[in-house]
């Protein structure tokens, strides 16, 4: 892994986030490449000392890995440029491009015997405490394998996916999830605003709520289940809003929202 060259096509959010990653955990930033053609977004990266170009081709004939970290949309042009260097070099390539499968990215390239595992990461990577869900198609080697979960570690926590479908479901989940508990929190905090807390101490109380709830869902032995009983007193103040929330069936409107945005994750691919 360390000897490895990684060039990322694509210098936004995710990319800047794996690659401070990867530097984090001592990987050599002459071993990195990035590219953008947005030069002042390319010049961001500079003080990270890694290589940077906006030559597409150069970058994909120096890797060992390829990370596709470009918009959906632009996804299908940007590969078809680069193919060639691609089918001549035949790096592990890296899809982290929401709603492309591996039978699209296989016709962009013209090729179904390369190395290819796709990728859901989410925006808590920016800071460290992501998380991934990865498919591998069967020309991945273990050694390949191994090089993509050390890359997407370094910025938070890995699971590997038996089949590439589940890979909607992981965008459903922690892809957008991180949307669903800011929402949550923001009505807690503007309930208890108007309930007559100052917005500053119920913003504090919020944040610092879930972050509390979160670690103890980590470091607990405990089921999900049983550490909401073990805030549930019977007859307390806890079990009463609890029975508000399911009898406003709480649970049910959860699933329509992952299913609504599982749904739509394959209507993208669908349409590729």
């Amino acid at each position: 892994m360390k000897n490895l060259i990684i060039s990322f096509i694509g210098a936004g959010n995710m990319a800047t986030s794996l690659i401070k990653g990867l530097l984090k955990e001592n990987f050599s930033a002459k071993n990195i490449w990035a590219t953008n053609n947005n030069v002042e977004q390319l010049n961001k990266l500079q003080n990270l000392n890694i290589n940077l170009t906006t030559d597409n081709r150069y970058v994909v004939k120096m890797a060992d890995i390829v990370i596709l970290a470009v918009k959906p949309q632009t996804l299908k042009n940007v590969v078809i440029k680069i193919r060639d260097q691609i089918q001549e070099k035949k790096p592990l390539i890296i899809s982290i491009a929401v709603g492309i499968n591996l039978n699209n990215l296989e016709q962009y390239l013209s090729n179904k015997n390369l190395a290819l595992i796709r990728c859901m990461p989410n925006t808590p990577a920016l800071i460290g405490c992501g998380t991934s869900g990865l498919f591998a198609n069967q020309n991945c080697s273990n050694a390949q394998k191994n090089a993509a979960e050390s890359i997407f570690q370094s910025v938070g926590t890995v699971v590997w996916l038996p089949k590439e479908e589940q890979i909607d479901v992981v965008a459903a989940l922690s892809g957008s999830g991180p949307a669903y508990f800011f929402l949550f929190m923001k009505a807690l905090e503007t309930a208890a605003v108007e309930l007559g807390l100052a917005k500053e101490t119920a913003h504090l109380l919020t944040l610092q709520t879930a972050l509390g709830s979160a670690r103890m869902a980590i470091e607990s032995k405990k089921t999900l289940t049983e550490l909401r009983e073990q805030v549930t007193s019977p007859g307390g103040t806890t079990e009463r809003a609890l029975k508000s929330l399911n009898h406003d069936h709480f649970p049910d409107i959860i699933k329509k929202a992952l299913k609504e945005a599982k749904n739509r994750a394959e209507e993208l691919e669908a349409n590729k």
